[in-house]
């Protein structure tokens, strides 16, 4: 039985379900585990987590808990799957800004355009253009700086025949968002944004039956896979006016925190800001998009998994990255406690566990109702966000039609005419 208690409460051979306040400041990773280590109590007691749920059927239980009728409008849910919450202070996005998405559109479907033509150079053994990458950079940078939200949420509708090019650009605005978020000043951020767009070039050296597979790559397509950082930094090393920190990236972005990556197994401070930061934000951008051989992760639950896969990421880093998209990032699908499920449309810059959800469907009747914009964040509305929701499990499509402007067709909603798949 599930069961909400104090910290001060908590006891060697509890089994801890799930713990309450922000998860980038509680002292685990883990979200659900038997407490058995000394260590881990003390460092559980002198955080700042005030309240957590136990499971006393898997562990030790205490006679004066909480019951779990008694929860706070705060608390874990006490049904479905556990998973980490955030409540943030003042760390959210700006607000959206609906002007901002047409712009952000055109940039994007400039960049695309630009960066195909620029790989397409790069495939035949041309020298990079930087000309063609620092304006696009610097749109980017412009773009995020007007709206955090508008330019990373429209790139994520990338189609699955333009990831290349598209992720070069997503993983550019990530890259600049995320050097914001560290208080990285302007000139770092470009550097980290081009950096990021340009962190893919070696791909353009591999086989094009290799990029191009719509499947798995078997073990020996993968070590030929495996070599494009290094084939990437050979061809922009003929470039004196790339930074060393570009050219680390390009060569270091597949390295691990835990010293298992590729193609150096790096590990800690080893690996470059830079590197680390891309990083995380290719893995993000790959597993939430469409590829030929997998269908994309939904945003919130890919953070959840990224935060479990221990000795991956620089742990601060990630905190970071968070905070710089949100737990709940702009188009997830929720499902709040009143039954109801809709899609985040705005972050709330006070607490990013109660965003601004466009409701539409009920879950216990499971048909559709009335679309309603519900703020979560207003003290006048009882509801709050009890779980992420896969929108495949429902055979939701299109989703993307509650959050948009009306009236804009993202460059990634229409297909290009060539085929370029872009395996890691």
């Amino acid at each position: 039985m599930l069961k909400r208690i104090r910290t001060d409460q908590v006891r060697l051979g509890m089994f801890i379900q799930s713990l309450e306040g922000s998860w980038l400041s509680h002292p685990f990773w883990k979200t659900r585990f038997m407490l058995e280590n000394p260590g881990d109590l003390r460092a559980l007691q002198n955080s700042g987590v005030q309240w957590l749920w136990i499971d006393d059927a898997r562990g030790l239980g205490v006679t004066d808990a909480v019951a779990p009728a008694a929860q706070g409008p705060g608390a874990a849910p006490a049904t479905g799957i556990a998973e980490p919450v955030v409540a943030l202070v003042g760390e959210a996005p700006p607000a959206i800004y609906p002007n901002e998405f047409f712009e952000a559109a055109r940039i994007l479907e400039r960049s695309k355009l630009t960066l195909m033509e620029l790989f397409r150079e790069a495939r035949m053994g041309r020298a990079i253009d930087l000309d063609l990458c620092l304006p696009l950079v610097e749109d980017i940078c412009a773009s995020l700086a007007r709206d955090a939200s508008a330019l990373i949420s429209l790139a994520r509708l990338k189609n699955k025949d333009e990831y290349t090019y598209m992720h070069s650009v997503t993983v550019c605005a990530l890259m600049v968002a995320l050097a914001r978020q560290l208080g990285l000043d302007v000139e770092a951020q470009r550097e980290a944004g081009l950096a990021g767009m340009l962190h893919d070039i070696g791909k353009m050296a591999m086989p094009p039956a290799i990029l191009n597979k719509p499947g798995k790559l078997d073990e020996a397509e993968l070590a030929i896979m495996r070599t494009h950082p290094e084939r990437g930094h050979e061809m922009l090393r003929q470039h004196t006016r790339l930074s060393p920190q570009v050219l680390d990236v390009c060569l270091h972005h597949h390295e691990r925190y835990d010293g298992t990556g590729y193609p150096h197994r790096l590990a800690g401070n080893q690996i470059s800001l830079l590197a680390r930061m891309a990083a995380i934000c290719d893995v993000y951008d790959a597993i939430t998009s469409d590829r030929p051989y997998k269908c994309a992760w939904e945003a919130a639950g890919s953070l959840a998994r990224m935060a479990s896969w221990e000795g991956h990421f620089d742990p601060q880093l990630f905190q970071a990255f968070v905070k710089t998209i949100g737990i709940y990032p702009i188009g997830s699908l929720v499902r709040l406690e009143s039954g109801h499920l809709g899609v985040v449309v705005q972050q709330n810059p006070e607490n990013l566990t109660r965003p601004q959800v466009q409701v539409f469907f009920c879950s216990h009747r499971r048909q559709a109702i009335a679309k309603e914009l519900r703020d979560l964040a207003d003290v006048r509305i009882y509801d709050r966000i009890v779980q992420r929701e896969d929108p495949l499990r429902w055979g939701f499509r299109n989703l993307e039609r509650l959050w948009l402007p009306e009236g804009l067709v993202p460059p990634g909603m229409v297909p290009s005419r060539g085929h370029d798949d872009g395996h890691d």
